[in-house]
């Protein structure tokens, strides 16, 4: 898996892939009491958080201080490559709290950039899906 020229373990996995839908609906009632349904279909912004759910996905601090380096600039776009060859063009999804979360797996009051940490990576798609 890689994201950008970042190398991901293959083993973060895909947590909300079957939770989004790509049509949005809004409901209301009329003042008679109809019910007015309007749909849309939706172009992008699918989230894609990875995740290795506290047991997998170990990555090196130093990957996680370069997916920090990546998050802390505005307006750009990657290359995200899944181990099944899908790819996608993703922006960070700032919208639902860090766009990079890291946890230590050994703790250790003075890492060095070789230890291991749990990882999670919330990405938004900006191409139609």
């Amino acid at each position: 898996m890689q994201l950008d020229t970042i190398a991901l373990p293959d083993d973060l996995l895909w947590i909300d892939e079957f939770r989004w839908n790509p049509v949005e609906q809004s409901t209301e009632r009329s003042l008679t009491g109809a019910l007015l349904v309007q749909e849309g279909q939706l172009k992008q912004g699918r989230p894609i958080t990875l995740s290795g759910n506290g047991e997998a996905g170990w990555v090196t601090r130093q990957t996680v201080k370069s997916l920090l380096a990546l998050s802390k600039s505005a307006g750009l776009t990657f290359g995200l490559t899944l181990p099944d060859n899908r790819t996608f063009t993703v922006i960070f999804d700032r919208s639902s709290g860090a766009p990079v979360e890291a946890e230590q797996v050994m703790t250790a009051a003075y890492p060095t950039d070789d230890d291991f940490y749990f990882l999670t990576l919330r990405l938004l798609t900006v191409e139609p899906v």
